[in-house]
């Protein structure tokens, strides 16, 4: 089984491929253009993608690429992101002038740089910034990044935990050609879209609230082409086909211009501190 991630091996993506999967083969991709490409032409069997963080809120870029792709999502998996502060062997912390990493990596520890007197860089991917680092053998620069990336780089780690809120979750959808039909709770992710007149929205969702169908997100995005009109992202509780979501979908196309579901597949339930 090989299974494509966005990154450089030792991302967080890659760790959360080996946690949802086991250890299989993976296959780094520079964009999450070319995971889906890498899905579509049978590259791989399946993907992990971000689909969005506890802090940073929605990967919107991926938003797009499902309702762009004919791919199924298949299960979901939610990663404790723990940042790393990582420089070259022998560095001591009182030398560190700079860090590199994701500009959301170095949001996120930004009151950590701070209070060291740290300067903030950006770089186009975390484990990519300690293979940065590692190439560059500078010993005022640090990376910031996962305890995976600075083993597989073999650079050390002066500090672990370094992100100011310790709610730090992404949470990833796995996908693939092929739908599932899940056992147990499931969830099921679905796009529509609406007449552009007073109450659509409300109906829309009232066919949800009436069966007593928990939503567990909604996410609005631009429809290209018509300006101020919208794709709705939704997930809720149940699959498409169980009874009670298979009448809430047909009462749902009723209103909808288009419908479309993602895919249904089996709810993750992180324990209370997930990794």
């Amino acid at each position: 089984m090989k299974v494509a991630f966005q990154g450089e091996p030792g991302a967080y993506s890659e760790q959360a491929v080996f946690n949802y999967h086991g250890q299989v083969e993976t296959l780094p991709c520079e964009s999450f253009d070319a995971v889906f490409q890498a899905v579509n032409a049978d590259a791989c069997s399946s993907a992990l993608i971000p689909i969005e963080n506890s802090l940073a809120g929605s990967i919107h870029q991926n938003y797009d690429l499902l309702l762009r792709n004919n791919l199924h999502i298949v299960g979901e998996y939610f990663l404790r992101v723990r940042h790393c502060l990582i420089v070259n062997p022998g560095v001591d912390k009182t030398e560190i002038k700079k860090a590199i990493s994701h500009p959301q990596a170095l949001g996120q520890c930004a009151g950590y740089l701070q209070s060291h007197g740290i300067k903030a860089e950006q770089t186009y991917d975390t484990a990519g910034s300690v293979k940065q680092l590692k190439a560059l053998g500078a010993r005022d620069v640090a990376a910031i990044a996962s305890r995976r990336a600075a083993e597989l780089y073999e650079m050390e780690i002066l500090e672990e935990g370094i992100e100011d809120n310790p709610e730090n979750f992404t949470r990833f959808l796995a996908i693939q050609k092929e739908p599932v039909l899940p056992e147990g709770e499931a969830k099921t992710s679905i796009v529509f879209t609406l007449k552009n007149q007073p109450g659509a929205l409300f109906k829309a969702l009232s066919v949800f609230a009436l069966r007593d169908i928990d939503l567990t997100k909604i996410e609005s995005r631009p429809l290209q082409g018509k300006p101020w009109e919208y794709l709705f992202y939704v997930d809720f509780i149940g699959a498409t086909h169980h009874e009670t979501s298979r009448r809430a979908l047909d009462h749902l196309a009723e209103y909808a211009l288009m419908l479309r579901a993602l895919g249904s597949y089996p709810r993750f339930k992180p324990q209370t501190n997930p990794s």
